[in-house]
């Protein structure tokens, strides 16, 4: 390793010296050194980086040409190399770049070939290779340079919202965007029953780059998840400023269509959003996919509105508990499993209690309070065993096991080391299928064996009908559909990891369509 880090200090020294930042000489007649552009090499040299920028964002630079398959970042001498998979991509990077200047985090930076032919960093760098591993999942699998050039030319993006449980307004979306560049205009619409927008940065590549960090990102805990893409609009045409569209650069425009005007307080607000949001720390494909609003510092005034009116979880809300009180249960059928099981849909159960001298209540306990709001908006009001829940968030912040050798007859359990919990691995897929009770539920791990029969069967011995099945292509994810959602909320309470056979266990859960 300290052999390595040599050769990486005295290259960097090479290209210091052969690059100098005007292409001229230091002056010095004694030293005569000729200055000449490096050749052409997959590794490129880029300067002037901001101090506080990422290497996800180094990255960026890079992925819109090809495959990045190594990175040094020098953050003393706020530099960085970035290792291009051909020799072709870095050509096309560094002339696209000569005529467009990029952009991290506002501040132009400088980029030209290396005298590196590859980095020879030290391949066991964990943290380095993390990055790489979670950027290539997002490179772009087309091998036509022109057509990626194309998309990351629009500073238009499109924005769909999925699992949209709370609402989304424009101010909530210029902040999180702003962290990226300026915003200038946003227009908001409903398309296929889903809520969708079209931002206009002033930058392509601030585009580019809100793309790469905000794709797949969850606003709001474990929902309102965003989906990005580029537009094929170069600019867009914003008639009103009102609670739908908005131009940032032209305040005087109506509202339009009866909407109330935009209020100045807005207006301003919307004006400073960059110095507001100076303190939002950097976002990262290495954390979880989840609370892009725990960086909104501070909140803008819809989501801080909402969050006071209980229907948002909001990350880090203070004093707000994990523990969820739950009344009105059927104390003849409800068990610690059962409950495991349907909050489990929403959270990752930690502990659930049976009240021991109230067996209709029981207090269960999330991972965190965001978890046992989403739980308490989700399963409040629902029918379990014959009997309307209510769901309310306690005073209590655990739930307390029995003392040693006190024999409670089952009615506390400990599930924080659960295999079955959903939501243990950052950015997993479940984050962003996360639903309403509904009578349709889908399954997956589905043996190859099993038939529909099989399954219409197993589920009607739950108690209940089935109205409608449907198999997705490959046969492992199904959907099938119940008469009510109170049988379907039975179903899964009974059905999830039921063993199937040779030890495959059938997955269960809410979805949002219907057969």
């Amino acid at each position: 390793t300290v052999s390595v880090l040599r050769v990486c200090v005295f290259n960097t020294a090479s290209d210091l010296n052969t690059h100098s930042s005007n292409g001229a000489s230091n002056g010095s007649d004694s030293k005569k050194l000729r200055v000449e552009e490096a050749p052409p090499s997959r590794v490129i040299h880029i300067r002037k980086l901001p101090n506080e920028a990422s290497e996800t964002e180094v990255i960026a630079l890079g992925l819109p040409f090809g495959k990045v398959t190594n990175i040094l970042t020098l953050k003393g001498k706020n530099q960085a190399f970035l290792e291009m998979g051909t020799e072709e991509a870095a050509i096309t990077m560094v002339n696209y770049y000569t005529t467009v200047t990029p952009h991290i985090r506002n501040a132009p930076v400088f980029i030209q070939y290396s005298n590196h032919k590859e980095l020879k960093t030290d391949a066991t760098n964990q943290r380095t290779q993390a990055v790489l591993q979670a950027v290539s999942a997002v490179q772009s699998p087309s091998s036509d340079v022109q057509d990626v050039l194309a998309a990351v030319s629009s500073p238009v993006l499109r924005i769909i919202i999925d699992n949209m449980f709370y609402p989304v307004t424009l101010d909530v979306l210029q902040q999180i965007f702003s962290k990226f560049g300026t915003v200038m205009k946003i227009i908001t619409f409903t398309k296929n029953n889903q809520f969708q927008a079209l931002l206009q940065f002033s930058d392509p590549t601030n585009a580019h780059q809100a793309k790469l960090a905000l794709d797949g990102q969850n606003i709001y805990n474990s929902c309102c998840t965003l989906r990005i893409d580029f537009s094929k609009l170069v600019n867009l045409n914003v008639k009103y400023n009102n609670d739908k569209s908005r131009d940032y650069t032209r305040p005087e425009l109506p509202a339009g269509d009866g909407q109330p005007a935009l209020d100045p307080t807005v207006a301003a607000f919307s004006k400073d959003s960059n110095s507001l949001l100076g303190k939002i720390p950097g976002t990262s494909r290495r954390h979880s996919s989840s609370l892009l609003v725990r960086a909104l510092n501070p909140l803008s005034a819809a989501a801080a509105a909402a969050a006071a009116a209980g229907r948002v979880a909001l990350a880090g809300q203070a004093g707000s508990s994990g523990v969820l009180l739950v009344s009105n249960l059927n104390e003849e059928m409800v068990t610690p499993q059962s409950l495991f099981t349907l909050f489990g849909v929403y959270g990752d159960v930690q502990r659930v209690k049976i009240l021991y001298n109230k067996k209709d209540s029981a207090l269960i306990q999330m991972s965190d309070s965001n978890q046992a709001q989403l739980a308490m908006s989700h399963l409040n009001g629902q029918k379990m065993y014959g009997k309307i829940i209510r769901v309310t968030l306690s005073k209590h912040q655990t739930v307390a096991l029995p003392r040693d050798g006190l024999d409670d007859q089952g009615l506390t359990k400990d599930y924080a080391n659960s295999p079955l919990h959903r939501f243990k691995k950052p950015g997993s897929k479940n984050f962003q299928n996360i639903f309403p009770p509904s009578a349709t539920l889908h399954l997956s791990n589905i043996p190859q064996d099993v038939t529909e029969d099989d399954l219409r069967l197993l589920f009607s011995n739950a108690g209940g009908t089935v109205k409608a099945f449907k198999f997705f292509q490959d046969r492992k994810m199904a959907l099938i559909q119940m008469s009510t959602v109170e049988e379907a909320i039975q179903a899964l309470i009974d059905l999830h990891n039921y063993n199937m056979g040779a030890n495959q266990h059938l997955r269960v859960s809410f979805s949002k369509s219907t057969i």
